[in-house]
């Protein structure tokens, strides 16, 4: 079977190829804005672009005794504005020499032909949102510029995993950790070398560095909780030799799922820190900052949605899994704000599809991976509206 044949057989795959078909690269993804709003109106459906070009679809509820759920995904991918031309090779679907865009066009598909089907369907439930984001892949900053209060759902599937049957309950934070070195006297190491009141700075740094965590911090069942893994050293110029050293810089980043072992983390760093200066007085100091650039999603106490996600697995035959992750997505976001009851949201990232190798030229999506995660939606939403 070719492409061809197999989106005439597949509505489903016709829409994620049509979505791929659209170059929208971080901050362009206009036309994809476009098509999306389009395809709905010629559905039936109400949706409408905000003030930052973010499109937020609504299906009524038909039951307000129910409550509403939310589905998120993002319309940028990584890539160029070039054409995208998707083929079938075996099971997998792939572009012509670039990336297929299926990070996060899986996602966008498999909502909005679930949006589809519900609206022309005599369910009952509690209504649905889709809400699709920009620049998701290079500063997040469409999520950041969202009007929460017009979202009513609590419960929100972020659907951007990249392995069918996933769903993770917490991900980690990023801050970054930078440390600038300073001492009071530098010199010629030719002619000043033997002045005790003289430090380098190089040396300095790579003593502090030797004191300060590296690694693994907190691990809990198995998984990475909290850690801190250095960046790079910065002291001098290799190539000058016969100058001692007056600054020196370091930097870190910290990710963490738990705010609590990241403060933990981050006043060991800070002790560390106080006691080489203590050491070293007036003759070198050290100061530390933390920059937090994505928060934690920390894991909810709610377990009602992964119950719900873990039973429809089991109905559909589905080896689905609930875990952790170490990275950042929009989940980090929502976990941190509320909707317009103000409420927490409750987010996860779930896997709908299965895509390989993403961001790259070899990156593929398994179209029945895609179908089975249609499947998997639609019995997640039947269990939620039960």
């Amino acid at each position: 079977m070719n492409i061809e044949a197999l989106r005439k057989e597949s509505e489903l795959v016709d829409l994620f190829c049509s979505l791929a078909e659209i170059p929208s690269p971080s901050l362009h993804e206009e036309n994809v804005a476009e098509f999306i709003k389009k395809y709905c109106a010629e559905h039936g459906i109400h949706a409408e672009s905000d003030s930052y070009g973010n499109v937020y679809v609504n299906v009524p509820a038909t039951d307000t005794t129910k409550q509403p759920i939310l589905l998120s995904a993002h319309m940028d991918v990584i890539g160029d504005d070039s054409p995208v031309v998707p083929y079938l090779d075996g099971d997998l679907i792939r572009a012509e020499g670039r990336t297929l865009g299926g990070d996060d066009k899986a996602g966008v598909a498999n909502a909005l032909y679930f949006a589809v089907k519900l609206a022309k369907s005599d369910v009952k439930h509690g209504g649905l949102e889709l809400f699709f984001t920009r620049d998701e892949e290079s500063g997040m900053s469409g999520i950041h510029n969202a009007d929460f209060k017009k979202l009513k759902s609590k419960y929100v599937l972020v659907c951007d995993s990249d392995t069918l049957g996933q769903l993770e309950v917490s991900g980690a934070s990023y801050t970054l950790v930078t440390i600038n070195l300073k001492t009071s006297k530098g010199g010629h190491s030719g002619i000043d070398i033997g002045d005790k009141t003289r430090y380098n700075a190089a040396k300095l740094i790579a003593e502090l560095v030797n004191d300060l965590p590296q690694g693994v911090f907190y691990e809990e069942n198995g998984f990475v909780i909290t850690s801190c893994n250095i960046g790079g050293i910065s002291a001098g110029k290799p190539e000058v030799t016969n100058i001692i050293n007056t600054d020196a810089l370091v930097t870190y980043s910290i990710r963490s799922a738990s705010r609590s072992k990241e403060a933990e983390l981050k006043a060991l760093m800070e002790n560390i820190v106080q006691k080489f200066n203590d050491k070293y007085g007036e003759l070198a100091h050290a100061e530390i900052t933390f920059a937090e650039h994505l928060p934690p999603f920390e894991a909810s106490d709610d377990k009602f949605l992964p119950e719900v996600f873990k039973k429809a697995g089991a109905n559909l035959g589905l080896d689905v899994k609930v875990s952790s992750f170490h990275a950042g997505a929009e989940t980090h976001i929502y976990a941190n704000e509320t909707n317009a009851s103000g409420e927490k949201f409750s987010p996860y990232l779930i896997g709908l599809a299965t895509v390989c190798n993403m961001h790259s030229k070899e990156e593929n999506l398994d179209y029945k991976s895609l179908q089975k995660g249609q499947e998997l939606l639609s019995e997640i939403f039947k269990i939620f509206n039960a």
